[in-house]
């Protein structure tokens, strides 16, 4: 049975202008990766709402699930959630239960829950809240998307909240041979053993070091014996 697939949008104009490194895929797809669920895309949109809607609604549709980092704090330009109540035409409004958090974490840090802040609370009608450990402010669930923060330990913790509420399938299993030649070398017998072994994913990743080629052969797939047994074939191919 094919594992469950997954989709991640990262949102905001400070990623595509190059302003701010997203880290968030990187950390994300090692997560679905061990919890079963295969990422298959990931896009990036800048803070424009017909675009954030046009993306969710596409891979809302193309993937079991979808993962979305940025843009719900309580500025101008936070307008994710917004963007997700229109792609499923849905009511967004404060409600009350995220309203409660945010005013329980500013009481006890002696801050004012003013109305930027409160926008934090804007929930779209039938979502579930994401607990935020870290800042409070909560993510949401609403049909199979996802909605998280951008700040990377805000994310990391809510992914955490999540993970475990989604059913997953087989851990996808991985290893690694550096072999001291370049691609144009390897490329031939390395199509051959693929052919072979068509149920698993090869990938090769080339490198230059002190003027010499190499790459790193990568095997992967769900089938741990068969992955011995690819790489057992790839060793005795590329033996030095």
């Amino acid at each position: 049975m094919a594992n469950p697939t997954a989709a991640m949008l990262v949102i905001g104009d400070e990623i595509l202008s190059g302003r701010t490194r997203d880290a968030n895929m990187h950390y994300l797809a090692g997560e679905l990766t061990k919890h079963g669920i295969d990422l298959r895309e990931v896009r990036v949109v800048s803070d424009d709402a017909p675009a954030i809607v046009a993306a969710v609604k596409a891979l809302s549709e193309g993937f079991t699930h979808v993962f979305t980092s940025g843009g719900i704090g309580p500025t101008h330009d936070d307008i994710t959630a917004d963007c997700i109540a229109r792609a499923f035409d849905v009511p967004i409004d404060v409600r009350e239960d995220a309203r409660a958090l945010l005013a329980e974490h500013y009481a006890n840090t002696g801050r004012e829950l003013n109305d930027a802040r409160l926008r934090m609370a804007r929930i779209p009608d039938g979502a579930t809240l994401i607990d935020n450990p870290v800042s409070i402010a909560p993510g949401f669930i609403l049909e199979n998307v996802h909605v998280m923060a951008g700040v990377p330990s805000v994310f990391q913790a809510m992914v955490a909240t999540v993970l475990p509420t989604l059913s997953g399938g087989a851990p996808l299993l991985s290893q690694t041979l550096r072999v001291q030649r370049g691609e144009g070398d390897i490329a031939g017998p390395l199509g051959t053993l693929a052919q072979e072994f068509d149920d698993l994913s090869f990938g090769s990743y080339p490198y230059q070091q002190d003027g010499a080629y190499g790459a790193n052969i990568v095997i992967r797939g769900q089938d741990g014996g068969r992955v011995d047994a690819a790489m057992t074939r790839l060793k005795a191919l590329f033996s030095e």
